[in-house]
């Protein structure tokens, strides 16, 4: 299967180890991975700030970049929800045809990272080995847009040497929210402080989930306020072999 690899803005910029324990990860798996090189942003920022018209070449240069590969596998919940749910209807809003249909043909072949492994690989034990104790945050795109539900969760079970712990309120926000956490600043402190005192509680070595935006804003605070778990994607730890852990 001929995979492209859609590594997003913010693990391009702040997060590149995220992009090479997929790439590890794909390849292990027996996936043939390619990296695009014409990628850029997918134009959440954008859209969600309300500038649908400055999205259209963003669509345009993504559909260009991603058309004729079998999957388009992300490290980001949210930017595959960007795509899957905005970019075709963005496209229809130009009245171009040929942008509507290609918008519409990669779209649907746009996955999250766990549910490429489950629902196309059909894998659940990928081969990893990581011995610490995990708790698992379900970001807000991955919880409410994609609908991956348990994968995540399958995926780590399987994780040889993973002490997989429970999140207290789980399913609340963290409170980034991209530019909510600038225009909105001290309620998303507020939020992130609570994330921070559940993932504490667990007293888990590491909190995971499913986008570094997310991560990062919930790590920010962890820094800002004393110890508590390290923050990891769940790429990371599902590429994590028992010869990762030896060297």
């Amino acid at each position: 299967m001929k995979v492209a690899l859609f590594i997003t803005c913010v693990n391009d910029t702040l997060y590149p180890e995220t992009g090479r324990a997929m790439v590890r990860l794909l390849t292990r798996l027996g996936c043939e991975v390619d990296f695009p090189a014409g990628q850029t942003c997918c134009g959440q920022m954008h859209f969600n700030t309300g500038y649908r018209k400055q999205c259209v070449p963003l669509v345009r240069g993504f559909t260009a970049a991603f058309d004729g590969y079998d999957a388009v596998v992300t490290p980001s919940a949210s930017c595959a929800a960007m795509v899957r749910d905005q970019h075709p209807g963005i496209a229809a809003g130009t009245g171009d045809p040929a942008l509507t249909a290609a918008a519409t043909r990669v779209a649907p072949r746009v996955y999250e990272l766990s549910e490429f492994l489950v629902d196309v690989l059909g894998v659940t034990d990928v081969g990893a080995y990581f011995p610490h104790r995990v708790t698992y945050h379900p970001t807000c795109h991955s919880l409410r847009l994609l609908g991956v539900g348990d994968r995540p969760l399958r995926l780590l079970r399987a994780v040889r040497g993973l002490d997989l712990v429970e999140l207290p309120d789980a399913a609340e926000c963290c409170g980034f929210g991209g530019t909510f956490a600038l225009k909105n600043s001290a309620v998303s402190a507020a939020m992130a402080a609570d994330k921070v005192t559940a993932a504490r509680a667990t007293g888990a070595e590491v909190l995971c989930a499913a986008d570094n935006s997310c991560l990062m804003h919930i790590g920010g605070t962890l820094t800002r306020t004393g110890a508590g778990p390290r923050t990891l994607h769940l790429a990371e730890i599902l590429a994590a072999t028992e010869e990762d852990t030896d060297a």
